[in-house]
């Protein structure tokens, strides 16, 4: 009976621990490569703009509160789906289902609006990218044969003086609350 509950004890700390620390995990475990950009659209659908203008009020942001405002928008508007479909998020704010192209494509664009709204778009863009994801060093992408797992979108956000960049996964964030990732150019 002892060893049990000591091995419950045991298991139920380190899922405290994964669930609190996941995001850290995930950061050195796993690396985002670019393989390539996107088109980046922008917001031209009257409801997108809507959505995006009349999202949370953010007095003087950083890039930062720019980040998690435009994954809170992609998080409330789109539910992931492995279905062939649009990317183009003027066409997104109806369908509202996505895969990781649609989910990177939405987030930079509501990225960039809000960067345009504050004033901060001379300095900062947010760029969809094609990518692979590695996993401790090797490329999860091989070991998968449908075209679907061939790549994955992702987003970055660079600084156009500094070069500073961010790199957001939306379609993670959507599933696990994971708002930066590490990225490799």
């Amino acid at each position: 009976m002892k060893f049990i509950k000591r091995t419950l004890l045991v298991l139920l700390l380190r899922s405290t621990i994964s669930l609190l620390f996941r995001a850290r995990i995930y950061r050195s475990l796993g690396t985002y490569h670019s393989l390539g950009q996107r088109a980046n659209y922008s917001a031209t659908d009257a409801d997108l703009v809507s959505l995006i203008r009349n999202s949370k009020d953010l007095k003087d942001p950083d890039v930062r509160e720019i980040i998690s405002q435009g994954l809170s928008i992609t998080r409330k508007q789109l539910h992931f789906t492995a279905e062939k479909n649009d990317i183009d998020p003027n066409k997104l704010i109806t369908s509202r289902s996505a895969h990781c192209a649609g989910y990177a494509t939405f987030f930079a664009t509501s990225c960039n609006f809000l960067l345009e709204q504050h004033g901060l778009s001379d300095l900062w863009v947010a760029k969809p990218q094609i990518g692979q994801l590695y996993f401790l060093g090797t490329n999860v992408h091989s070991y998968f044969s449908s075209p679907f797992f061939k790549d994955h979108d992702f987003v970055s956000i660079e600084n156009k003086k500094t070069g500073v960049v961010f790199a957001v996964d939306p379609t993670v964030n959507d599933y696990l609350w994971i708002d930066l990732v590490t990225y490799r150019k």
